[in-house]
């Protein structure tokens, strides 16, 4: 079903590009390279022409809105690798308070497999190699670190929030994610 309202949307963009191409109307250069005038501009020798009330009008063409980051699904083996191995799926990866802060969570599955990554003797990192910047979690005098560290329950979704002072880390970059030896790599900022 995906697949098919992604063909849909390449198909609806395409005809707009099409539709646009054709509607554009370039100025006409002479042989010396010289614009000539258009009828529209006044200037011109040429009569200007009015169009006829009676005539059907085309509607104007609608932007196509495209969608910022594109980014593919999880494949099916890392799917399977991170619920088997890890106990968590649905990784997240968020911008958020303008881009201060690079918010990472995630879907426990297996309480058990998952402790890890809630222990607070693994200092957690997200790594953006197209930015060249190792991030990690701050810690606040009153609050401790931005992260969750009780103990996971299954079905219950988790945090932690990285410190992105200086903003290097932007929308559409990927990152990977370390806490211990928990690697997640890839993952698209939104």
């Amino acid at each position: 079903m995906k697949m098919l309202k992604l063909f849909a949307v390449i198909i609806a963009s395409c005809t707009i590009a099409c539709v646009v191409a054709a509607n554009a109307q370039p100025a006409a250069q002479n042989q010396s390279g010289a614009t000539q005038s258009s009828p529209a501009n006044p200037a011109s020798s040429e009569p200007v022409t009015k169009e006829d009330p009676a005539a059907p009008r085309a509607n104007p063409p609608t932007k196509a809105v495209p969608y910022r980051y594109r980014t593919r699904p999880v494949p099916k083996r890392a799917r399977e690798y991170y619920s088997l191995v890890w106990g968590v799926e649905d990784f997240s990866v968020k911008a958020v308070e303008s881009g201060e802060i690079i918010r990472f969570s995630y879907r426990v599955l297996d309480a058990e497999k998952a402790k890890m990554l809630n222990d607070k003797k693994h200092e957690p990192s997200l790594i953006d190699p197209q930015a060249g910047v190792r991030l990690v979690v701050p810690t606040l005098e009153k609050v401790g670190q931005l992260r969750q560290s009780t103990s996971p329950e299954a079905g219950k979704v988790y945090w932690m929030a990285f410190s992105n002072k200086g903003r290097y880390v932007k929308p559409g970059h990927r990152v990977n994610v370390v806490i211990g030896t928990f690697h997640a790599d890839g993952l698209v900022v939104r």
